[in-house]
């Protein structure tokens, strides 16, 4: 990795706002685009659908390291297999929080992730960006938003794409996450000192990205 590479680290809870305003980031800056997240989503939808156990780090290390994973903007294949939307399910992101507390699955994806470092610049989007994986990173985003909100979201997404949801189900399911995202003793979610907090409870999407792209731009100025 080179400093010649920039990053934009972009951290936060789930439904936090991430993934869609890293990738707008990414579109504004033309820069490559990590959604880190989809890769512990991929290996917990395979766990799952091998029968294996999620909380078995030798057995899901050897699942990782053996996975073929390509990606095309959206879309995601995995050993030739498209899964874009099978990764989006509540599953596989249920099953993606519990396998991200494995040391040896971190272990596995990190070089993979760094290979997304290239110039002219990469915007990252995970809970472990700015701390563990580009501790380097030009600009570090720490997104937030009510636990309430976030459900909403959710439930907004579920309910669009035709099913069915329970806003009590949802909520205790983002804050099981969020306990186990903050507690893990690998890579925990945290806020980096150096981050720059951004709520998103109230702020449109394109406040957000706008924000974002003053705040690496009055970086860029002052180097």
């Amino acid at each position: 990795m080179s400093m010649a590479e920039p990053v934009i680290a972009m951290d936060g809870p789930s439904a936090s706002g991430k993934g869609t305003i890293a990738a707008a980031v990414a579109r504004h800056l033309g820069f490559h685009y990590l959604d880190s997240g989809a890769l512990y989503r991929i290996v917990g939808l395979v766990g799952r659908e091998r029968g294996a156990d999620l909380d078995n780090d030798a057995e899901m290390s050897r699942i990782t390291l053996n996975l073929n994973i390509k990606f095309n903007e959206s879309r995601v294949w995995v050993d030739g297999r498209e899964v874009s939307a099978l990764i989006r399910d509540e599953g596989a992101g249920a099953a993606a929080s519990r396998i991200a507390v494995l040391p040896g699955v971190r272990a596995a994806l990190m070089t993979l992730q760094h290979g997304f470092r290239r110039l002219p610049g990469l915007v990252a989007d995970g809970r472990d960006m700015g701390s563990v994986v580009f501790p380097d990173a030009r600009l570090k985003i720490y997104l937030t938003a009510t636990v309430e909100e976030r459900a909403l979201r959710r439930y907004k997404q579920l309910i669009e794409k035709g099913g069915s949801a329970s806003m009590a189900a949802l909520l205790q399911d983002i804050r099981d996450r969020d306990f186990r995202d903050s507690n893990r003793a690998t890579a925990p979610l945290l806020k980096c000192t150096e981050a720059v907090e951004i709520d998103t409870t109230a702020t449109p999407v394109d406040a957000v990205v706008a924000q974002v792209l003053r705040l690496y731009q009055k970086h860029q100025r002052t180097q």
